[in-house]
């Protein structure tokens, strides 16, 4: 799930698996632990749920009351980094963010801007799998 992307920059095996690597190493492993560090899948989630609790409260609380916590449609986005829920280029493009910034909580902020973006759709759902549906991603995108 995270070499994939990499094959479209990199074509020579040697080449991408010392990237691949490199980026396991230096944050990916991160989100396949528990931990308390502050990149760690532990600190994003609850990164991710205190933006929305923030910024979004009617919407969090919403989901919460109907048993679709935000947290059960976004952990498979940030545990993944986003792999295999965007288009290539904007995958490469997210993962580039998190090299500028040396930190994957732009994970966290990226899974609550596309609740933020599909508010009013998450408002008229009365279950779990409604909201999966409203929020889903495409292989080219937002769907």
């Amino acid at each position: 799930m995270y070499v994939a992307p990499l094959c479209f920059l990199y074509h020579e095996p040697y080449k991408l698996y010392q990237i691949f690597r490199e980026m396991y190493v230096r944050f990916f492993f991160r989100l396949h632990s528990i931990s308390s560090h502050p990149s760690g899948i532990v600190s994003l989630c609850l990164l991710f749920e205190t933006l929305l609790q923030t910024y979004l409260p009617q919407l969090f609380y919403h989901l919460r009351e109907i048993g679709a916590q935000p947290l059960r449609i976004s952990f498979k986005w940030m545990v993944r980094a986003f792999s295999g829920y965007l288009a290539t280029d904007q995958l490469l493009l997210l993962w580039d963010r998190i090299l500028g910034y040396n930190s994957l909580e732009i994970l966290a902020v990226l899974a609550a801007a596309v609740f933020a973006f599909r508010a009013v759709n998450l408002m008229e759902v009365t279950s779990l799998a409604a909201a999966e549906v409203r929020i889903r991603f495409t292989a080219m995108g937002w769907k």
